[in-house]
């Protein structure tokens, strides 16, 4: 499936299969998520892709040839980052999330949406026997960049979750696992999300402006900016906010008093591989329970329309074998 030009939907082509360079693996898709990433690259919010593009970066697949440190038949995953230089200031200082040259696969590279996939073998992940490929695919970019934030809001006691879809289901999860305290926010009246919230352990869940308690750290995953004021309004002395996603509408202005009282507001950007190695080291001997909606990979399309419109439980997922 291929993105022509932003705005436009995509479309079904027959193109020249990936040869792997030194160093990449060819790969097999069975199965590539939806990420609310790939919505924004397709509605033009994201400005700087490669064109035309196979959107997709929460590929599971099997090794078909390439390098040496994977094998045929090897299930993998490649997530969002797909290349870094490894020489600048960010790269030698552990901070490769935030390489100024970095690829990104279905943005920069090629991706998922399509039956075969190349990727640079550094940046794939051996991926756990058990689950299925559907089950996996959310935890290379909902799980990883999930678990980011959560790592970055500090060690609070009572976390809230603005925005309760593919990354939050993940996060609320491995929250209640750490003994933490979550509360979920969602639109007003969506109380299929906030019954969904309370299911994987939320002890609370309401809409976006209710305030039933001060939080120690929230993390905002929904695209509102105007979430910012309300989160930090809500937030204990010395708290963080983190704002998730990679693209969010303008912030608006609040008072100062909100951010008073050694506040923290800051982002997240990417990931690194150490973030991925990390949490699939958790979840190898506690499997994460993700919910998935799967679409055959000609109706992508039609998952990300269902995504724009909130209509996901938990995460989308393509299924190409």
């Amino acid at each position: 499936m291929v993105l022509d030009a932003p705005g436009t939907p995509l479309q079904a082509a027959e193109i020249a299969a990936p040869e792997p360079s030194p160093g990449q693996v060819r790969i097999r898709v069975q199965a590539c998520g939806v990420c609310r990433t790939d919505l924004h690259i397709r509605d033009g919010e994201l400005t700087e892709p490669k064109l035309p593009l196979v959107l997709g970066h929460q590929i599971v697949g099997t090794v078909v040839d390439g390098a040496d440190r994977f094998a045929p038949g090897d299930r993998v995953g490649v997530p969002w980052l797909g290349w870094t230089d490894g020489e600048c200031r960010y790269c030698v200082s552990s901070r490769e999330n935030l390489c100024d040259n970095a690829h990104f696969t279905g943005y920069t590279l090629d991706g998922g949406y399509a039956d075969e996939v190349v990727a640079d073998a550094r940046y794939c992940f051996p991926l756990p026997s058990g689950p299925s490929d559907v089950e996996l695919a959310p935890l290379l970019c909902a799980g990883m960049i999930g678990y980011r934030a959560l790592r970055l809001a500090g060690d609070p006691a009572n976390i809230g979750l603005y925005g309760f879809g593919a990354s939050a289901h993940i996060v609320a999860q491995l929250a209640e696992r750490e003994g933490r305290r979550v509360l979920a926010f969602t639109r007003a009246g969506d109380e299929a999300a906030q019954s969904f919230a309370r299911e994987l352990g939320a002890v609370w869940a309401g809409a976006v402006g209710e305030r039933p308690e001060e939080l120690d750290a929230a993390i905002i995953f929904a695209p509102a900016g105007d979430l910012v004021p309300e989160a930090l309004a809500s937030l204990a002395k010395g708290g963080t906010v983190v704002c998730a996603g990679i693209h969010m509408s303008p912030i608006p202005s609040f008072p100062y008093e909100l951010l008073w009282g050694e506040r923290v507001l800051r982002s997240v950007a990417n990931l690194t591989r150490s973030d991925g190695e990390e949490l699939f080291g958790a979840v190898r001997d506690q499997p994460i329970r993700t919910a998935v909606e799967v679409f055959p990979l000609a109706d992508a399309e039609t998952a990300l329309d269902r995504l724009r419109a909130g209509q996901i439980r938990g995460a989308a997922v393509l299924s190409v074998s």
